[in-house]
């Protein structure tokens, strides 16, 4: 399966990511995707998820039109960008959750664990999650719904 071209995608990982998303990064140019990275831009251990929020802030504020994050489990960043208005971040680490959180959920961020699947499945994820369109219907009731407890 070949991945939609022209999204303009934000990155970003932790510590434990790096290495995926620098990888990442190098497919998603390649195939044609404006890539924004808001680091981390070495594998230093870091306190703090900056560059995460800032990912959730692009994407919410419509800088970037997705966003893909890694951490060893994909689930310390998909709490935090979850934690920005407007996002949608789900952990996945197989191709149906992929399909079932765009289909469904409408996910604008995709999150990752480096240390759970492997990268060229990483990749793969990420194709099936950038091909696949949002349901709407009953999942856009749902989605407003959750949005509804933002505020």
């Amino acid at each position: 399966m070949e991945s939609a071209k022209n999204i303009k995608i934000g990155l970003a990982s932790d510590h434990a990511g790096f290495c995926y998303k620098e990888e990442i990064k190098k497919w998603l140019t390649e195939n044609g995707h404006d890539v924004k990275d808001y680091g981390v831009f070495n594998e230093k251990s870091l306190l703090d998820y900056k560059c995460v929020k800032n990912l959730a802030d692009g994407v919410s504020k419509g800088k970037v039109q997705r966003g893909i994050a890694i951490c060893g489990t994909g689930i310390a960043v998909s709490i935090v960008a979850n934690k920005v208005k407007g996002i949608r971040a789900a952990v996945c680490n197989d191709m149906y959750t992929a399909i079932k959180t765009r289909q469904h959920n409408d996910s604008n961020i995709l999150t990752l664990g480096s240390r759970v699947v492997g990268l060229g499945r990483a990749i793969e994820i990420i194709k099936v999650w950038l091909n696949t369109d949002f349901d709407g219907g009953r999942h856009a009731q749902r989605n407003r719904y959750i949005s509804s407890l933002e505020d």
